[in-house]
């Protein structure tokens, strides 16, 4: 065998670049004769390329991106789990054990999401931070951008304050003056120096201002074993697997059951990848709707290459001539798709634009519901992906197009006045809308079920009125919370200005408002002594509130009373439980006047029942802490109101929208002292609205996709309908000529969609049958909608006949009006 030439290999590729440009350049000159199908064709292309694009770069952003820690797949982090419960936070103690027995981390740290009150240098700010173990850096594998980092001796017991902070409040508070590391901070009441300055890139909880040292300021309460408080974070060692780490640790726990079974007995570990615990559910739910997007994209395929094909058939002559001076069929299907490859790289790039603007509308539209939604955006995968999803797209819907003119006969391109044969592509075009159809009906349909679980959800009672409340918060001044008796002064008589207020129905305070998502939950026993181990007792949740809380929140008092202002730090304790804890522990009997122990608070009376609340969401099924204990704020002992008091929110019930009533609320605030900021100002509603987040999201977005899928799929039953009609229009003349009613050729037009639509239907409705149960992601977001929803499915597929019937009707209107005699001179 002769080696072929160099000389003959760059002639071939000469030829070959030579015709590729041949091939751009005629296409590009077709495509321009033809300025209505090329707008149409791009501009589909654009919605279906656009659409996934955006998908993608919400998908690539929130679940792909890399995180910005150094190894991040060897972060993770730890939680103690019961029997039933999955995630618990981890008591100090065990956390001190796992640390010192365990060897699968480099490093292994504790924190605790914590609030500070910034009243110098500056104007008051309330902070979010961290209260974390010294090597929190460490672990995370990061180091502080100026000064230095936490030591060992900061985090000791009665260590000098220290703090690090962030990138943004250096520069709002310091002017992003080098000179800041040690520089005073006055935070609730104390002074802190400044040690160091986080990097701008530090993401950790998103809204952390600055971290302290936790040993040094722990609560006394905390160090209990029994007690869960802290998230720990680890960093495994290069090697060590999660099952390792797991198998580790079980081992250890096993140990500290044996060695204190009071409070750690069926206490397990759970490890989690950092993944899981920053983005959650949202993973299974974003790749749901990545498919959804998928979808459309492929609608739009299937428009186009209807276009495309019906436009083939009309250029058979063309192809015919082409064939017969010489032209190799090869080199027609080349042709075809170099024009399919046009289209689909100039629809890709207006698809980019598509692309951006959507995310920014999505993000814009729902705002705070994705986590990490500072990575998404365009970025080079981003782009990457929608040029090679374009080249796909390209090739997809060029193949049936470009196999059309392949076949194309000379003799009966050449013979005029023919229209050479149409049959086959009719029923390939017809093939097409069907599967557009199928298409459109599984995204209706899963938008309908999700539009029916929104509903379902705001019917639900959440056991209060949570019209006309508002929730804020107030760091009250160090001057006024020096003692624990101060700090309740300052808190009564902060509503009792805000209650002279006019407008105001009521006001209170609670440590956990409904629907926040924060867990204050803990054991109790009935009676007045510890009757099982601290882990193996029933739990509920403890609301601190004061006495005006149940009239504030609008939760009915079922029986005895609530708490009053009499209810003192010493005065007996006592509490309100809610139906649920009193229908499972005092089933046909009056709980009232028994007694409660509640934790490590103490026993006390029972002296009401309330109505029962659902806290965790309107979907809250009730498997984690149904049962609910209300005990009054003011008879918190002494050690715990300076840790606790810190953090309570007050509600107002007002018929006032917010925007009106906080500046006289914070007037009211600011009359005892001007360094007590507000903050967090929420309605309840508001929390409502995001206890749905997780459903909002996929509906905002599949109704979107269903939306736009319903468009192409009416434009392609359109388009396939009048190609049809034209093609029959001798027929149709020949039908008149003999007789045929306008009416009856509007029900043969007619009928070619309604058979189309029908079809697709039936494909549809077997394919949502088949998705919803292979599809749990989407399970998960029912409620009290069955999977197979007999009312979305019989509603959305009436309406895609209807539409598909509407969309077929103009061009059975237009064949209504044929003239016999021209349309059989024509011929």
């Amino acid at each position: 065998m002769i080696p072929e030439q160099p000389g003959r290999r760059v002639a071939n590729l000469r030829g070959l670049a030579q015709g590729l440009i041949r091939d751009v350049s005629y296409g590009l000159r077709t495509l321009g004769r033809s300025p209505g199908f090329t707008t149409v064709t791009l501009l589909t292309l654009a919605l279906g390329i656009g659409a996934n694009s955006a998908m993608f770069s919400v998908l690539e952003g929130v679940v792909l991106a890399p995180y910005p820690y150094p190894d991040a797949n060897r972060l993770v982090f730890l939680w103690e789990t019961r029997p039933g419960i999955s995630q618990l936070d981890v008591s100090e103690p065990n956390f001190e054990d796992w640390r010192r027995d365990s060897h699968s981390f480099e490093q292994m740290s504790a924190f605790t999401i914590s609030t500070y009150n910034l009243s110098a240098p500056g104007s008051a700010e309330h902070l979010a931070g961290i209260r974390a173990s010294a090597n929190i850096l460490a672990t995370l594998g990061l180091k502080p951008a100026l000064g230095r980092d936490f030591t060992p001796a900061d985090d000791l017991t009665n260590a000098p304050l220290v703090a690090l902070i962030s990138d943004r409040l250096w520069k709002q508070r310091f002017g992003a003056n080098l000179r800041a590391v040690g520089r005073a901070l006055v935070m609730n009441g104390k002074t802190y120096t400044v040690i160091g300055v986080l990097s701008p890139r530090f993401r950790f909880f998103e809204d952390a201002d600055l971290i302290t040292p936790m040993g040094a300021q722990m609560p006394a309460i905390y160090r209990d074993r029994s007690v869960d408080a802290l998230p720990v974070v680890g960093r495994l060692k290069p090697g060590v697997s999660i099952v390792q780490a797991q198998n580790e640790l079980n081992t250890v726990q096993q140990q500290l059951d044996r060695l204190y079974p009071d409070s750690n007995r069926t206490v397990g570990v759970a490890i989690w990848p950092l993944r899981k615990l920053l983005i959650g559910d949202v993973r299974g739910t974003l790749f749901l709707l990545f498919g959804a997007v998928t979808l459309v994209l492929l609608i739009a395929c299937a428009n186009v290459a209807n276009l495309l094909l019906a436009r083939a058939t009309m250029r058979e002559r063309e192809f015919g001539v082409r064939l017969a001076l010489g032209a190799s069929r090869g080199r027609m299907m080349r042709q075809v798709l170099t024009e399919s490859l046009l289209l689909a790289v100039g629809g890709g790039a207006l698809g980019i634009v598509v692309g951006v603007l959507s995310v920014r509308l999505l993000l814009a539209a729902i705002p705070d519901t994705l986590p990490r939604a500072q990575s998404i955006g365009l970025n080079g995968p981003v782009v990457a992906f929608t040029l090679v999803t374009a080249v796909a797209v390209g090739i997809l819907f060029g193949i049936a197009p470009a196999w059309r003119s392949g076949r194309a006969s000379v003799q009966i391109a050449l013979q005029q006045g023919s229209r050479g044969a149409t049959g086959g592509s009719q029923r390939l075009l017809s093939r097409f809308v069907v599967g557009q159809i199928a298409l459109t009906l599984v995204l209706l349909a899963g938008a309908g079920m999700l539009l029916r679980s929104i509903r379902q959800l705001w019917r639900v009672n959440p056991g209060f009125d949570a019209q006309h409340l508002i929730t804020f918060r107030v760091g009250l001044s160090p001057s006024l919370t020096s003692t624990a008796e101060g700090t309740r002064t300052g808190y009564r008589q902060l509503l009792e200005r805000i209650r002279s207020i006019p407008g105001v129905t009521a006001a209170d305070l609670t440590n956990l408002a409904p629907l926040s998502g924060g867990d204050n939950s803990g054991p109790f026993w009935i009676g007045p002594t510890q009757t099982t181990s601290m882990q193996t007792a029933p739990h509920a949740l403890y609301f601190w509130t004061g006495p005006d809380y149940l009239r504030t929140m609008g939760i009915p008092l079922l029986r005895g009373r609530f708490f009053s202002p009499a209810d003192r730090v010493d005065t007996e304790k006592v509490v309100v439980i809610d139906q649920v804890l009193a229908q499972t522990f005092f089933p046909d009997q009056d709980p009232v006047g028994k007694t409660l122990t509640v934790g490590h608070w103490g026993t006390a009376r029972i002296v009401g029942v309330a109505g029962h609340v659902k806290y965790w969401g309107l979907d809250d099924a009730g498997t984690y802490n149904p049962r609910q204990i209300y005990i009054p704020a003011y008879q918190l002992p002494d050690t715990m109101v300076n840790d606790f008091f810190r953090s309570l929110t007050i509600l107002v019930r007002s018929p006032l929208p917010a925007s009106e009533l906080m500046p006289a609320v914070r007037n009211a605030v600011y009359a005892s002292a001007a360094d007590q900021p507000v903050y967090a100002v929420r309605t309840i509603e508001e929390l409502e609205r995001e206890s749905m987040a997780s459903r909002r999201l996929p509906i905002f977005l599949l109704g979107a996709f269903a939306g736009l899928a319903l468009l192409l799929a009416a434009v392609g039953i359109y388009g396939v309908v009048s190609y049809s009609a034209g093609q029959r229009v001798r027929e149709i003349g020949i039908r008149m000529a003999l007789g045929a009613d306008r009416r009856d050729v509007f029900r043969m037009v007619l009928g070619q969609g309604f058979k189309m639509a029908a079809a697709g239907v039936a494909a549809g409705v077997a394919a949502v049958l088949v998705l919803v149960r292979v599809l749990p992601s989407f399970s998960q977001l029912l409620f009290r909608v069955d999977k197979d929803d007999p009312v979305t499915l019989i509603a959305v597929s009436g309406g895609l006949i209807l539409i598909a019937l509407a969309a077929g009707s103009i061009p059975a209107r237009r064949a209504m009006r044929v003239d016999p005699i021209a349309s059989l001179r024509c011929e």
